[in-house]
């Protein structure tokens, strides 16, 4: 088994996530959380609160982020997962692919366990093939994330670089990448006359 500590796996390392500002500006961003970690842990020891408030938040928003995410990819007809809206973007099969590598790569940091071997997916697998990869990994971090504590979020892991980053990246970077990942999703259901999951009534 990888440990969580080793490199990424390259199909995740080469992609570029939509926030392009996330990433442009990813070090104020992790000094901002830190400063609002450090807020936190103070009210939380006031108050007598949980102690990891941010890794608790993330536990929090992991039931409907899964939720929604799998329900996306359930609505899109097995057909339409070679479709992408233009020749430079992924197909939605590779999205869902995206989805699963993301989910493996960072509970396994945030939470700081292996990541267990998995088949490496291409998104020419097939619906049923993908959306159960993606269910599985959302068991992993279900897993994964039980084990996040935020006193170890300065605590160094291996980003995508090669070089160390402080574990809150992770965390940081999980929960903007479940937003992304099903932005992504809801659109290209849209663009095929589909109604995004949320978007029912």
């Amino acid at each position: 088994m990888r440990n969580e500590t080793g490199p990424p796996p390259s199909s995740l390392g080469k992609l570029i996530y939509p926030t392009a500002v996330f990433w442009r500006h990813g070090v104020q961003t992790v000094k901002n959380l830190a400063l609002v970690m450090l807020l936190l842990s103070v009210s939380s020891a006031s108050f007598g609160q949980s102690k990891s408030p941010i890794s608790d938040v993330v536990r929090e928003m992991l039931n409907g982020r899964e939720k929604n995410t799998v329900a996306a990819l359930e609505e899109m007809p097995a057909d339409k997962y070679d479709y992408k809206p233009t020749a430079e973007q992924m197909t939605f099969g590779h999205l869902a692919a995206h989805i699963a590598d993301g989910n493996y790569y960072f509970c396994s940091n945030a939470g700081g366990v292996d990541r267990p071997k998995t088949e490496e997916l291409k998104g020419t697998e097939g619906k049923d093939k993908l959306v159960a990869a993606v269910k599985a990994s959302f068991e992993f971090c279900h897993t994964a994330l039980a084990k996040a504590d935020d006193a170890r979020m300065a605590d160094n892991i291996t980003w995508f670089d090669g070089k160390p980053r402080a574990r809150a990246w992770a965390l940081v970077a999980l929960a903007s990448s479940w937003a992304d990942h099903y932005g992504m999703a809801a659109m290209y259901l849209r663009l095929n006359g589909l109604t995004p999951p949320t978007a029912k009534k």
